[in-house]
């Protein structure tokens, strides 16, 4: 018979070796693929000085697993992807025709005309209009969502995508294992036994796949009858609704868009729902024509941890980098690194006028902790902060000189540039660009304006919790 544990000699002998061998291998993945020379430096020592738990907290927030089999995905789906209508030069500013030609390549993909933009603010404008394109699709359905609840919102999504399921339409619907719940999905498991064809991102039970669950997709994705789509940051659940709210109002803000950029949301789903699944969404019904409805230009962006790393954080920073006026950024989270404060700060010295609107009160306490910790560290830039009163703003917006602006789920902190699957979209319009512009000015007029001396006259208990929150900035 075999003995039932090793003697303590043998564990003792072997140790040094196993952790010589795990901190060797660290050292050896952290040199040949970490470009942050501060984060490389962190990981080898955190492996040389921490015998074995270094080397495991590495494997579990250290390695970006889905670059490989994002890459193979991709080289898969070329020539499934049906190629989008040919590229639109933009009518802009110069600094911002140059801005279109750098997203085209950072996403080596055309800008595209004849798109209408419709701004829907909260879920009590959100929600019905989604709702209603579900219930009038015709031939195809697909949703993707970071939080699915089924509460009094959910169950209406639920219903609505069942009932065209029912009906004939071919839907797909792809949620976040995270978002949806791990160990109890109550929305996944209704679709599922009502035969949705349903699907959980990254969701494993494996040990060694565990990391896995550090990467989050954060899209928000609906398109019906690949024409019409809906993107933005806004979840599936009562509380982004007044009027389902249960007094824990969420403040939102969301997007219809029809025209052809429908195309690429299609794609980014589908190339998610591919990776997931294995099921190729390459028949013709999922790719009608789409004409043009309306005078927009604009153009989709996917960016996570695979082979769209950065674009998102690209895109962001060559827009301040090229504004010539003013920056208006929305966020719900705002923890730039300092690539990004850099850039702010540079366009300030240019004279630009840089608005930053983020919640007073988050809904992440550590968060919260950290945000306050972190702008300390914008004392020397003449930048407008606002910290917004509740209810709790979600909204995430970023315009750039009155005629550009970014929208979608992205947030302003690492979790969202590196580690989550995120999908926002470029705009180049005046008109679309002044009615963000407008709903930032009166989320500011709401707002108060912190000084530098508020944040440092705190008492210095606080300011320790907060610059301590702020040590966790890569994961939060």
């Amino acid at each position: 018979m075999f003995p039932l544990a090793l003697p303590l000699q043998t564990i003792e002998a072997l140790a040094p070796i196993v952790y010589v061998l795990l901190a060797g291998l660290v050292t050896i993945d952290v040199l040949l693929k970490k470009s942050d020379v501060r984060a490389a430096l962190g990981w080898i020592s955190a492996a040389w000085l921490s015998p074995i738990l270094g080397s495991l907290l590495y494997y579990m927030f250290g390695i970006n697993r889905v670059t490989r089999r994002a890459l193979k995905l991709r080289r898969r789906n070329q020539s499934q992807a049906k190629r989008p209508p040919h590229g639109a030069e933009p009518a802009a500013s110069p600094n911002l025709a140059t801005l279109a030609e750098v997203g085209r390549r950072i996403t080596e993909s055309p800008l595209i005309a004849g798109n209408r933009i419709e701004i829907l603010q909260g879920g009590d404008e959100a929600y019905p209009a989604m709702l209603k394109a579900i219930d009038e699709a015709k031939n195809t359905v697909v949703l993707a969502s970071y939080i699915y609840i089924e509460d009094a919102a959910g169950r209406k999504f639920s219903d609505a995508l069942i009932a065209a399921n029912n009906r004939g339409v071919k839907v797909r619907v792809l949620l976040d294992s995270v978002g949806v719940g791990y160990f109890f999905p109550r929305a996944y498991l209704r679709l599922k036994a009502a035969g949705v064809p349903v699907a959980r991102f990254l969701h494993t039970w494996v040990p060694w796949r565990m990391p896995f669950l550090n990467m989050r997709n954060h899209r928000k994705i609906l398109v019906t009858d690949g024409a019409t789509s809906f993107v933005g940051g806004m979840n599936i659940s009562q509380g982004h609704a007044r009027s389902l709210a249960d007094g824990h109002y969420i403040e939102d803000i969301h997007f219809k868009i029809e025209g052809p950029v429908a195309r690429s949301l299609m794609d980014a789903f589908a190339r998610d729902w591919s990776f997931t699944t294995d099921e190729a969404l390459d028949e013709d019904y999922w790719w009608p024509p789409v004409g043009e409805q309306g005078g927009l230009q604009a153009r989709g962006i996917r960016s996570g941890p695979d082979a769209d790393l950065y674009k998102i954080e690209m895109l962001a920073g060559a827009a301040i980098n090229l504004a010539k006026k003013r920056i208006r950024i929305v966020t719900p989270y705002f923890l730039p690194d300092q690539r990004l404060q850099f850039a702010i700060a540079q366009a300030c010295i240019r004279g630009v006028e840089v608005d930053i609107v983020i919640p007073e009160h988050s809904d992440h306490l550590i968060m919260q902790w950290a945000m306050m910790g972190h702008l300390r560290f914008f004392n020397h830039i003449a930048v407008n902060i606002y910290l917004g009163a509740r209810p709790f703003d979600h909204s995430k917006l970023l315009t750039v000189d009155g005629e550009w602006a970014l929208i979608g789920s992205s947030n302003w902190d690492a979790r969202s540039f590196r580690l989550n699957f995120e999908y926002d979209v470029e705009c180049y319009g005046a008109d679309l660009t002044r009615q963000l512009d407008a709903i930032v000015d009166a989320k500011i007029a709401r707002a108060r304006k912190v000084s530098y001396r508020e944040l440092v006259s705190r008492p210095v208990v606080i300011r320790l919790r907060d610059a301590a929150a702020r040590l966790m900035m890569p994961y939060l």
